[in-house]
């Protein structure tokens, strides 16, 4: 079973999250911050993971701890979930269209972490929600679940619209990443023999 249970508490959050990666885009998501809860919906929904989140955070300062420490249990689930990756393609890619908006999402579950940015937000909040904390999430993703991933923005107007292909987008990316190679159920899929 690639799942995993991950529970983090600290004075600013209190967390409980669990992933399956073999589900089908079941969720049940509560974090305090509507847009973050509708981008992990849509996340869990295209990537066919199931995923429950809840989240108690200090959102009376603001959402940073919230999206930040949501993004560090989502990359540790990842890892756990995904074991020694035996057998897993290790490479997906997506090129994600909405409305006007096109946005190219690329992975590679590599055992080393970076995040390539290149997402242009046109507006610094939608709702109440900084746009910039979408920035903070990957980053703490790929921290945790130490992969290179790649996000660019090849058109784009409204800012939601961005976002949102960027969630949906890296969702089928990692579950591209992540699915098993029939034939290969036992490879490490490295010359090194290990990731």
């Amino acid at each position: 079973m690639r799942n995993a249970q991950i529970e983090r508490n600290t004075a600013e959050t209190q967390i409980s999250l669990s992933l399956d990666l073999d589900g089908s885009g079941r969720y049940e998501i509560d974090t305090g911050c509507g847009f973050l809860d509708h981008m992990l919906e849509l996340f869990s929904r295209h990537g066919r993971f199931d995923l429950k989140v809840a989240c108690r955070g200090d959102v009376k300062v603001d959402y940073h701890h919230t999206v930040e420490d949501v993004g560090i249990c989502l990359g540790k689930a990842f890892m756990q979930a995904l074991g020694e990756m035996r057998g897993i393609y290790r490479y997906g890619n997506f090129l994600l269209p909405m409305d006007e908006t096109l946005v190219l999402c690329a992975v590679d579950l590599s055992g080393r972490s970076a995040l390539g940015w290149g997402l242009a937000l046109p507006c610094g909040r939608v709702g109440d929600f900084d746009t910039e904390l979408c920035k903070e999430f990957w980053l703490a993703f790929v921290r945790n679940c130490p992969c290179s991933l790649h996000v660019q923005q090849m058109a784009g107007e409204n800012t939601h619209h961005i976002i949102e292909a960027a969630f949906k987008g890296l969702a089928r990316a990692l579950a591209q990443a992540a699915a098993i190679e029939p034939g290969h159920e036992g490879e490490i899929p490295s010359t090194k023999g290990v990731l």
